[in-house]
C-alpha cells in the first residue's frame, strides 16, 4: 500500500464544538489547518442540546453540520473524515499516522477528542444514556420539570437535589452502596436496595431493585467515570488531572509544548472535572486555537 507524507501548520483532532471552533479561529487568520473527524462524539446519543444561546434545542448533528459548512469559507482549513492512530514528537514538530497509513506532519496539535463516559454496570442504563439518563442538569433537567427525578449514587445526591430543587416534583436517591457525604443532609427518600435493571415504561423509566421492588421515575441523573476517548494524551505523555482529563493552563496549553487542548478532555487543575457544556467546549477550542497560533508565532 502506498502512503503519502503531507504537512499542515496546525492539526486539530476532533470534530465536535471544540475542534470546529479551533479550526474557525485559525482559519480567520489564514493559518493552514487540518481538522480530523472520525465521527466519534460524546453526545452522539443526545437528540437535542440545550443551554446554548441561539441553538437551544438544536440537534447536535445539525450544529456540527452548520459548523462544517461555515468552515468551507476558509481556504486554509481542510476537514478530513479520517482517524488519527498515533501522534508522536518529531524534533520540534509532530508526526501523525492515520488509519490509512498516511503520515502528516504538523507544527502544532490541538486535541479536542473529548472523553468517554463509563456508567455504572446497571442493565439497561447504557441504552437510555443521553435520553432518559444524563449527567448535566443545565443541559437536561428542565424538560422534566415537576416530575420524579431519580439520582444514582448517594455521593452526588446532595449537589443534584440542591441544583434541581426548583425543577423536580420529587426525588428518589438510589444509594448504590455509597454514603451521603459528611455534612450533607438529604430530605428525600434514599433507597438502599441495589439497582438490578432499568427499562422504559411509557414516557418514563422503571427501576427494578435487587429486593424485587420497583421505583418509577421520569429521568435518572448519574456522574459517570471519565476516560480519554483517544490514546493521544498517553502517547504524548501529557500530564493528567485526578479526574482523568488532560491538565491545561489558563491558555489551553498542555504539559507538552506545541500541544494545546480544549473541550471535555481537558480542564484547569483548579477544576474538579471538565464542564460538560457545548459553550464551554467551544470556548476551550477557541482558546486552544489562539494558543496554537501563538506557538507558531514564537517559532518565527
Amino acid at each position: 500500500m502506498t502512503t503519502s507524507h503531507q504537512h499542515t501548520d496546525i492539526a486539530i483532532i476532533g470534530g465536535g464544538p471544540a475542534g470546529l471552533q479551533a479550526a474557525l479561529t485559525a482559519g480567520r487568520v489564514r493559518r493552514q489547518v487540518t481538522l480530523f473527524d472520525d465521527g466519534t462524539y460524546r453526545n452522539a446519543t443526545v437528540s437535542h442540546m440545550h443551554n446554548v444561546l441561539t441553538h437551544d434545542g438544536t440537534p447536535p448533528a445539525d450544529f456540527r453540520a452548520a459548523g462544517r459548512r461555515e468552515l468551507t469559507a476558509y481556504d486554509t482549513v481542510s476537514v478530513r473524515e479520517e482517524r488519527v492512530e498515533t501522534i508522536e514528537r518529531d524534533g520540534d514538530d509532530f508526526r501523525l499516522t492515520l488509519a490509512s497509513g498516511d503520515v502528516l506532519s504538523a507544527y502544532a496539535v490541538v486535541l479536542a477528542t473529548g472523553v468517554r463516559d463509563e456508567l455504572p454496570l446497571i442493565p439497561g442504563l447504557q441504552e437510555i444514556w443521553g435520553d432518559l439518563a444524563a449527567q448535566c442538569p443545565f443541559c437536561h433537567a428542565f424538560e422534566f420539570a415537576g416530575q420524579r427525578i431519580g439520582i444514582i449514587g448517594a455521593a452526588a445526591a446532595g449537589n443534584y437535589t440542591a441544583l434541581m430543587g426548583p425543577v423536580a416534583g420529587e426525588f428518589v436517591v438510589f444509594a448504590e452502596g455509597q454514603d451521603v457525604p459528611e455534612g450533607v443532609t438529604l430530605d428525600v427518600p434514599v433507597v438502599d436496595a441495589r439497582m438490578a435493571a432499568v427499562e422504559r415504561v411509557g414516557d418514563g423509566l422503571r427501576v427494578t431493585l435487587d429486593d424485587g421492588s420497583t421505583e418509577d421515575v421520569a429521568v435518572l441523573f448519574v456522574v459517570p467515570t471519565l476516560h480519554q476517548s483517544a490514546p493521544f494524551a498517553e502517547q504524548l505523555g501529557l500530564d493528567l488531572n485526578p479526574s482523568g482529563a488532560v491538565r491545561i493552563d489558563e491558555f489551553g496549553r498542555t504539559s507538552v509544548p506545541g500541544v494545546t487542548a480544549g473541550g471535555d478532555l481537558a480542564h484547569l487543575a483548579a477544576f474538579p472535572m471538565p464542564m460538560a457544556s457545548v459553550v464551554m467546549a467551544s470556548a476551550g477550542g477557541q482558546l486552544a486555537g489562539h494558543s496554537a497560533i501563538a506557538g507558531l508565532l514564537a517559532r518565527g
